[in-house]
């Protein structure tokens, strides 16, 4: 794919940051047990403030991910880059340094602040950048490429974690975020925004500007303007809007189960590092090729509308299985049905990249990671005293995976929900042609 070969830049920096990030997340439950309650496999604390951490954090990335995609739109996608870049860098250099109680808890702060930045913002500049540089038609491949390279980051992170020590991971990861940093401002270019395909486009795209129908650039204390702006982009069309409750149930869901899992493979099997690692390392190496070869292959003679609903549905069946393993054999079994639930993200932000329009493409990103923000604050609420009952003594039957369950039901409903979603390029008529168009 010729077009592909203009995101060398960026395909490294994607890859860099995440490797930096996943080489020691097999190593990070393990380090908070032992800062917390050392020499125990159920910690209560540690569930509550994983859960804190993700309602603050949510909380940041809700109100800060649309303002950072929205002032992308218009400073640009390479300036915006460096902030989630170089803030991310702080938290994993505090641990490189020690892991004992006091290092823990200096962590655990700034990966909450540093987390309202990074979280959100890094996947939406990093779709917008892609928006900017690829056409409609061929978006879906590319966004599939691009997630792919995040999982080949993580994949070979987490079999590097399996070999390095704890100390040294940290170590490691935090030099290779700083080069990542560095090389982003050295070799990535800035996109146009977009201009460049605006222009090659024919017919819809080609009206005079003063039919253009665009949001009001934000200012630079807009953030009130910017989140008016996602709301009014969302109820421009009923795609979007379908799009959005899906995205919200779905992240409800995966929200829970993300933070539920790793206490419960613990409690439940007595894993540890290493065998989060290899759980890890199968989820990224079917999601890998999955992203890379198989999308690319399916998605033009399939469409994302059907990829979708495969991808949640599959994401479904993963949880639900998880759930209710009866040997410590099945969590990595039902990891191989990533390679089908990794569709869903991508397809999700084609269809919302097709009904924006190319001087929305930050915003529109933006608000949609918002959206699943959202779920990500409401989500601690629901399933951190789910977990944390049922992984104690006081459980009112023994279920252990009953909160992991409950996420594989939030993800079933968003299945069903995705089924009416028609992706299409009607907005942009509306946006970009005499406006008489109704919005898809």
């Amino acid at each position: 794919m010729k077009d592909l070969k203009g995101l060398g830049h960026l395909f490294v920096c994607v890859f860099l940051y995440h490797f930096a990030g996943f080489v020691v997340a097999p190593a990070i439950t393990d380090v908070t047990m032992e800062a917390l309650c050392p020499g125990t496999d159920q910690c209560s604390l540690a569930i509550y403030l994983t859960g804190c951490t993700q309602v603050i954090t949510g909380l940041g990335t809700f109100l800060l991910t649309p303002v950072i995609g929205d002032l992308s739109d218009k400073y640009g996608r390479k300036a915006m880059l460096t902030l989630p870049m170089t803030l991310g860098i702080l938290p994993l250099v505090i641990l490189a340094f020690g892991r004992s109680a006091p290092f823990f808890y200096a962590y655990y702060i700034i990966k909450m602040l540093a987390g309202m930045f990074c979280d959100g913002s890094m996947q939406c500049l990093t779709l917008a950048y892609v928006a900017d540089k690829i056409c409609v038609t061929r978006r879906i491949s590319a966004f599939g490429v691009l997630s792919g390279i995040s999982t080949a980051g993580f994949v070979s992170a987490t079999i590097s974690a399996r070999v390095l020590p704890t100390a040294v991971a940290f170590q490691v990861s935090a030099s290779v975020a700083v080069v990542a940093a560095v090389y982003m401002r050295f070799f990535l270019v800035e996109t146009d925004g977009g201009a460049a395909l605006a222009d090659e486009s024919s017919g819809l795209l080609h009206s005079p500007p003063s039919d253009v129908e665009s949001h009001p650039k934000l200012s630079p204390l807009g953030e009130a303007s910017s989140l008016v702006d996602m709301v009014r982009l969302f109820r421009s069309s009923s795609t979007l809007s379908r799009v959005a409750v899906v995205t919200f149930i779905d992240s409800l869901g995966t929200s829970g189960y993300h933070a539920s899992i790793t206490y419960f493979l613990k409690a439940k099997f007595h894993f540890g590092k290493d065998q989060y690692a290899d759980i890890m390392l199968i989820i990224g190496v079917a999601g890998t090729l999955s992203q890379l070869l198989l999308m690319p292959a399916l998605a033009p003679a399939v469409g994302e509308e059907i990829l979708l609903s495969v991808g949640l549905l599959a994401s479904c069946a993963h949880i639900f299985l998880t759930s209710i393993s009866w040997s410590s054999w099945v969590p990595y079994f039902s990891a191989t049905l990533t390679v089908l639930s990794v569709f869903g993200q991508p397809c999700l932000r084609t269809i919302v990249s097709k009904n924006a329009g190319p001087n929305e493409q930050g915003l529109a990103q933006g608000g949609f990671t918002g959206v699943g923000s959202i779920a990500s604050i409401i989500s601690p609420f629901v399933f951190t005293p789910l977990t944390a009952l049922f992984l104690s003594e006081k459980a009112p039957f023994d279920f252990k995976g009953f909160s992991l369950m409950c996420g594989g039901f939030a993800c079933l409903i968003a299945f069903t929900l995705s089924v009416t979603i028609k992706s299409g390029i009607a907005v942009l008529v509306q946006k970009f042609g005499s406006g008489n168009t109704a919005a898809v």
